[in-house]
């Protein structure tokens, strides 16, 4: 499916969740109120999805370009200054094989015109035409005495590899990140003096000179605390013979590990032999009235919990996870105008709540009794601490003939000043 065709589809879900939750009215019954409550919990799904799909379609796009653009290049230096045609197409035909052109002709949706002319001609000559049919056959498992035997067993270059999200709290645009190439404790001075003002002035009376007016600091700590995989052993044989190079895939799943325990230590972190994690540290903003549910006017109500000299940060913003932001997908306001805005991914506008920029964060607590399921603030405020980069190690002698590698992270968390970011929590 083209990009036109993935952001015509996406208007169209967004039209149609509008519409499926617009047809809730005040006297709908019960059973179809759920109906249509599940359809647009549905098409929202499909949403994200066809995002998703945009996003990988312009990536997919840039690096075709970059490679057909490369190619070219590298045509062009093979080209014989004075050759014939014919060797000039025997050089650029050579440069293309039919198992990547095929590759390629599936993933654009098994639609030739996006192939190139030489690539469908590639693609055309690995076509073969019907042929008179022979004894010898290549099935494998039924017929391998037949000729099964010669054919060797392919396995595909890619693997399917589980996903899932794990948040924000790592990254520099969303907090405020301190990188040293050691664990040495980081000393942070604060200060607030904000319930403090100046006193009116009698003509002539001396000045008050008690120190009860005097500033006073305090400080945060940053330390540095480790976490590691453990180790992961694999057979010489399997990193020698697998398709896939296992020292970097397992290097990369442990990379992601390493991703989870930071953002899950960042984000709830009880500050004790763990970094102080940011819904651990911030202020109580909002209680909602519900257990399981939130206002509009309760989201209103957090906003306006913060300072407004925090909401004119460009790092201010909400923070939730993905369940939450699907509660918050069907409020409206006053008006009947959904608070939630799409945005558009293909231009780079993020989606926004009531105006204000959102990060999705799994490691937050779903909508329920008593949990902190939101946060709004200056994440800017928040000092993430990392001592180096995460470290992947591998382990060659000790388990010799044999492999393990690990991973290894360290780093801190704290919130600076308590003021900046507000939580609502659940009834």
């Amino acid at each position: 499916m083209s990009l036109k065709e993935l952001n015509e589809k996406r208007g169209k879900l967004v039209h149609d969740a509008r519409e499926a939750l617009d047809a809730i009215k005040s006297n709908t019954d019960e059973a179809r109120a759920s109906e249509l409550d599940a359809r647009h919990d549905t098409i929202m799904a499909e949403f994200d999805k066809v995002e998703k799909l945009i996003e990988r379609e312009q990536k997919l796009a840039e690096i075709e370009k970059r490679f057909e653009d490369r190619a070219t290049e590298e045509r062009a230096k093979k080209r014989p200054i004075s050759g014939e045609g014919e060797q000039r197409g025997q050089d650029e035909g050579a440069t293309l094989e039919y198992r990547s052109v095929f590759y390629k002709y599936l993933a654009s949706g098994a639609s030739l015109d996006e192939l190139s002319g030489e690539e469908r001609a590639v693609l055309k000559a690995g076509v073969v035409a019907p042929a008179e049919k022979r004894v010898q056959v290549s099935t494998q498992g039924t017929s391998t005495t037949a000729g099964g035997y010669t054919v060797p067993v392919e396995l595909s270059n890619q693997i399917v590899k589980s996903m899932k999200a794990w948040g924000p709290m790592y990254d520099e645009d969303i907090c405020q990140v301190i990188t040293t190439s050691n664990g040495v404790t980081i000393k942070i001075p604060t200060v607030d003096d904000t319930a403090v003002t100046a006193g009116q002035h009698a003509e002539g009376a001396e000045m008050t000179n008690d120190g009860g007016k005097d500033v006073t600091f305090g400080q945060k700590s940053l330390e540095s605390y480790g976490y590691d995989t453990e180790w992961v052993k694999f057979s010489l044989e399997l990193a020698r013979d697998s398709i896939f190079n296992m020292e970097s895939l397992l290097g990369q799943l442990l990379g992601e590990r390493l991703g989870r325990i930071a953002n899950l230590q960042l984000t709830t972190g009880d500050g004790t032999g763990d970094p102080n994690g940011v819904v651990t540290a911030s202020s109580l903003g909002k209680t909602a009235a519900a257990v399981a549910a939130v206002t509009y006017d309760e989201i209103i109500d957090l906003v306006h919990s913060v300072d407004p000299a925090y909401r004119t940060s460009p790092k201010v913003r909400f923070m939730f996870n993905d369940l939450t932001l699907a509660a918050l997908r069907k409020l409206k306001d006053g008006e009947g105008r959904y608070i939630w805005t799409h945005g558009d991914v293909q231009n780079g506008v993020p989606g926004s709540i009531l105006g204000y920029r959102y990060s999705i964060n799994q490691a937050m607590a779903n909508l329920a009794t008593g949990a902190k399921t939101m946060l709004f603030g200056d994440f800017g405020k928040y000092y993430v601490r990392k001592v180096g980069s995460p470290m992947i190690g591998v382990k060659r002698e000790s388990y010799w003939p044999d492999l393990g590698i690990a991973g290894l992270i360290y780093l801190d968390g704290e919130l600076g000043d308590v003021a900046a970011v507000k939580h609502l929590i659940q009834a």
